[in-house]
């Protein structure tokens, strides 16, 4: 029984993260610190969580109760896991870091990137992972495999919506349900902050196409799905492509591709681990589709998944998977 510690412990990733070790096998839940609920019971933060009465601690108080071993997830910001990183590291803890802090190249202290289906081997060694964000890992669950249609490729356009709950807890006006209800909003044009991780990961497969990135805010709770189009210098082949991602995904337990011209439906993707792809083609250009959980496979069940991958655990515990569908 593995102890896994949160800090930031008080964001929506923190509580999909609480709720998924609370039903661990293989894990036990050690301190949850949060600077700002210091002192607060998970029930009373997270109301749907009422069976947990723990109180989150501060950093300074929960940070000697780090032994060797122990796995800590750090859902803070990018200035909290970099500050706290080589002291968890040098306690002989593994870390996986679900801010940005260390997903582009060089990584610090030997990160690898965490996107499961692609990096097992890495991972599986690692003490430091840096977990994707849930835009690039949409993304890059349909297009790594594409790696070698890539001189076919002329650009891709990337048009993803998210729920709301991807901007945060934190109290902010644009993330009001009076702000969003209605609308759907186009953000962080021209130079979103996931652009550079999701070319360097593609550019790492030998897709060097141009590439246009539109992220969006939906009025949903929770859930993703990217729409991607790849405009073609040569043709592409539909089929082709299909069967390029069945392969690639033929033992992974968390993802579906369809063939039978379904698309990703989010709701059958809530409080999962799982992605769904599809392949459409029209008029010559080919249109992907992968819709996932973005706190699930974008954020806390897969930073549940590289632990177990880390810890030697099946990748699927804890995790509740399906049976893998690739047609």
């Amino acid at each position: 029984m593995t102890t896994v510690h949160i800090a930031g412990a008080g964001g929506y990733a923190a509580a999909e993260a609480i709720r998924l070790l609370d039903a661990h096998p293989g894990a036990r839940i050690g301190t949850l610190m949060s600077r700002s609920g210091a002192g607060t019971r998970v029930c009373d933060a997270f109301p749907s969580l009422p069976h947990l009465t723990q109180t989150f601690d501060d950093f300074e108080t929960a940070l000697p109760q780090v032994a060797a071993g122990d796995v800590v997830f750090l859902a803070a910001d990018r200035d909290v896991a970099l500050a706290l990183t080589p002291k968890l590291l040098a306690a002989g803890a593994r870390v996986i870091d679900l801010a940005d802090t260390f997903r582009l190249e060089p990584h610090a202290h030997g990160a690898v990137y965490g996107l499961s289906e692609r990096y097992r081997d890495a991972i599986a060694g690692a003490n430091l992972v840096a977990n994707p964000g849930c835009y690039p890992t949409a993304s890059l669950l349909a297009l790594a495999p594409l790696g070698a249609f890539a001189d076919r490729i002329a650009s891709i356009v990337i048009d993803a919506k998210s729920g709301i709950t991807g901007a945060g807890r934190s109290p902010k006006l644009g993330s009001l349900f009076a702000e969003v209800e209605g609308d759907v909003r186009a953000y962080g044009l021209g130079g979103h902050r996931h652009t550079p991780e999701i070319s360097q990961e593609l550019h790492a497969v030998g897709i060097t196409a141009p590439m246009t990135f539109a992220p969006h805010v939906v009025p949903l709770s929770r859930g993703m799905l990217a729409d991607i189009y790849l405009i073609p210098r040569a043709p592409l082949d539909r089929d082709a492509i299909l069967a390029t991602l069945r392969r690639a995904y033929a033992s992974s337990p968390f993802v579906t591709v369809f063939d039978d011209g379904r698309a990703p439906y989010l709701p059958a993707l809530e409080k999962t681990n799982e992605a769904h792809l599809a392949v459409f083609e029209e008029s010559g250009i080919i249109h992907l589709l992968s819709g996932i959980d973005n706190l699930g496979k974008g954020a806390a069940g897969q930073a549940v998944q590289n632990m177990n991958i880390m810890l030697g655990l099946p990748e699927d515990q804890g995790l509740g998977a399906v049976r893998t569908v690739v047609g």
